[in-house]
């Protein structure tokens, strides 16, 4: 049997995925429809200034090493990673701030110091989030957890805790509204109300106090370029500026793929790190018309609109500034990556302002209302009370994410919700098509680039495994 393998997509998990299968033995091409590799997760540069293109701002350190790990890398030796010591703070309509660190009990104390008697119990549910987040991280490195590996592993002990909603864990925090409200701010980012949001997200705090946030040298593109230099190492094969357009298939096997110059590749099984709904819904030539109904109605998650900026005058930690809108806005955030980032021309340093946005209404509005919405932020005074001056080199509306980085229906993936993740996320080896196996946020319960990473190596061993 022939053992070439065709991966479509060079973000994350498609480069991971891409390692793990070159040096198993296979031959593998990937196929990237931009220039260069990382999707989201790459580099932007304007006026002589790198940023991380996307929205990626924070790495889970103990899933980056498990990947990196599997992949026959060292984190540590590859990566220069920064812990970050102020992590974020959420400020709201009335100006008062709640700020978080890294350190637990500096956390706690300023809660102490608003909010008197909350500092205990926050203690205490971050103890409680850690002890649960470390007996459940072992299924986030299987491909289908399943009530066996549920029971030889003692997660089904907290099964109950997994079918309830990021609302009702926090609610029996016993913590003041403001410091919820805050603790939640990940949902305005994931596009899920904290009643949709799955309880898994109330982990954040204990990661955030025990192993720690963490930014890398050079920025989070780095990891798509060690990944890269990593896989080309391995003998893998990257064309790039080539786009997929056709998944072909015979009596529901994989025989191939169509590119947009209209060429045939050939291939034993494919790797898509395309979204799993771009997948099933626009590349496969004959979808199967129970699931593309089932895929078509999930909710979908916008990436919101960017600014890229140059800024001139103090800038203070935390790293990560959120303000919270009126009424069911979304938040938006400032992100101070200067404060680890050794870029000054002038005197001036890069930053974003990234503003996530309801899908349905970025939708409605269309290009120009995301466009208009994005300067409106521009106008607020929260984000630049002390700096001297500000240039804003690039802006990316949703619109623009989509044509630019050739996302499904101008949406990062399906949004994470509690229903979806009990319902099963969209398998890693694909029941419908043979040889076909998919990588990406959707086949995984969380959109850090490690959970990507992930997703490419839990791909490329269900394939292993099949083809072997």
């Amino acid at each position: 049997m022939s053992r070439q393998i065709v991966v479509i997509g060079a973000g994350v998990g498609g480069l991971s995925g891409a390692v793990r299968l070159a040096r198993s033995g296979f031959a593998v091409t990937v196929l990237e429809a931009r220039e260069e590799p990382g999707g989201l997760a790459s580099e932007a540069s304007y006026d002589g200034f790198s940023f991380d293109a996307g929205p990626y701002i924070l790495l889970d350190r103990p899933g980056l090493e498990w990947s990196f790990e599997a992949l026959g890398l060292d984190l540590t030796a590859e990566v220069h990673l920064i812990r970050i010591d102020d992590v974020y703070e959420v400020e709201s309509l009335d100006g008062s701030k709640v700020v978080f660190y890294s350190d637990v009990e500096k956390t706690a104390g300023g809660f102490e110091g608003k909010w008197p008697g909350s500092a205990k119990p926050y203690k205490k549910f971050v103890r409680k989030m850690e002890r649960i987040s470390r007996a459940l991280r072992p299924m986030l490195q299987v491909s289908r957890p399943g009530a066996l590996g549920l029971i030889r592993s003692g997660a089904w002990l907290h099964a109950p805790f997994l079918v309830r909603s990021l609302a009702a864990v926090l609610s029996d925090s016993g913590l003041p509204r403001p410091i919820v409200e805050a603790m939640a701010i990940w949902t305005h980012v994931a596009g899920q109300t904290k009643s949709q949001a799955p309880s898994p997200l109330a982990f954040v705090p204990a990661l955030m106090h025990s192993v720690g946030p963490y930014y890398p040298k050079g920025g989070i593109r780095c990891i798509p370029q060690v990944l890269e230099q990593a896989a080309i190492a391995a003998g893998v094969r990257f064309r790039y500026s080539t786009k997929v357009t056709r998944i072909r298939t015979k009596d529901c096997s994989v025989l191939g793929v169509e590119t947009e110059r209209g060429e045939f590749i050939p291939a034993a099984a494919l790797l898509s790190n395309s979204a799993a709904l771009q997948t099933y819904l626009q590349l496969l030539d004959s979808p199967a018309p129970a699931l593309t109904k089932r895929l078509a109605t999930l909710p979908l998650q916008s990436p919101g609109v960017c600014a890229y900026l140059a800024v001139r005058g103090r800038v203070t930690p935390p790293y990560l500034a959120f303000k919270l809108g009126e009424g069911n806005q979304r938040c938006r955030l400032l992100i101070r990556a200067s404060l680890f980032d050794s870029q000054v021309m002038d005197g001036y340093v890069p930053a974003r302002l990234l503003a996530p946005m309801d899908y349905a209404e970025a939708e409605r509005v269309g290009p120009a209302g995301q466009a208009s919405y994005l300067d409106q932020l521009l106008e607020e005074d929260w984000w630049r009370r002390d700096l001297d001056d500000f240039r804003v080199l690039a802006k990316r509306t949703a619109e623009q994410w989509g044509t630019q980085y050739h996302l499904y229906a101008n949406s990062m993936n399906p949004v994470m919700t509690g229903k979806f993740m009990r319902q099963g996320r969209v398998p890693h080896r694909s029941p419908h098509v043979r040889g076909l196996y998919l990588a990406g946020s959707s086949t995984h319960p969380g959109q850090w680039v490690s959970f990507c990473a992930i997703s490419g190596i839990l791909a490329a061993d269900c394939l292993i495994k099949d083809l072997n």
